[in-house]
């Protein structure tokens, strides 16, 4: 009887191969046209980012219309993350608060998560000077660009974050 059991799960299992070996049929093929309004990362070099310049005095009014409502008046928080403060929190010892200022390691990174995202409800809405606008103004209030320095595909890639050496590559084998 136990001899038996085996065999009946070997035909089960080889009765059932055929049907696994077909892909699944969900959806339908994606259109590079389809992808092209998605396809927009910006990497730490800048690579991609569009024309278009900003100052953190510019941003300020775009901030107050289109960020502020989730984010707090000038960056503080509520009722979402705080994009300010926490600089020097990030040490052992203590809660760290990541913010822009504190965690980020890239100033392209902040501009391609709000290009990508923001506002919450209308993601990709911005223009690309309301963009490095924005970009300036919170990285004017972390303390990293002065009010008056224009942002733009140049000069975005070269602002020095505090945390741009807090981060550890993590080397990747390509295979």
């Amino acid at each position: 009887m136990h001899m038996l059991r085996p065999l009946a799960v070997g035909i089960a299992v080889a009765a059932a191969a055929p049907a696994f070996a077909q892909a699944p049929q969900f959806g339908q093929p994606i259109a590079p046209a389809d992808i092209a309004p998605w396809d927009i990362s910006i990497g730490p070099d800048g690579v991609g980012l569009p024309p278009g310049s900003g100052t953190a005095t510019q941003g300020e009014a775009i901030y107050a219309a289109k960020c502020q409502a989730c984010h707090g008046e000038k960056g503080s928080g509520k009722p979402n993350d705080p994009l300010v403060g926490g600089m020097g929190t990030l040490a052992p010892d203590k809660m760290p608060t990541k913010t822009v200022g504190s965690f980020w390691p890239y100033a392209t990174t902040l501009f391609d998560y709000v290009r990508r995202a923001m506002p919450f409800q209308e993601s990709q809405s911005l223009t690309s000077d309301e963009l490095y606008a924005v970009s300036a103004y919170i990285l004017h209030l972390n303390g990293i660009v002065g009010a008056t320095d224009v942002l733009d595909a140049q000069s975005l890639p070269k602002v020095r974050m505090p945390n741009r050496d807090g981060f550890i590559p993590f080397p990747r084998n390509p295979k």
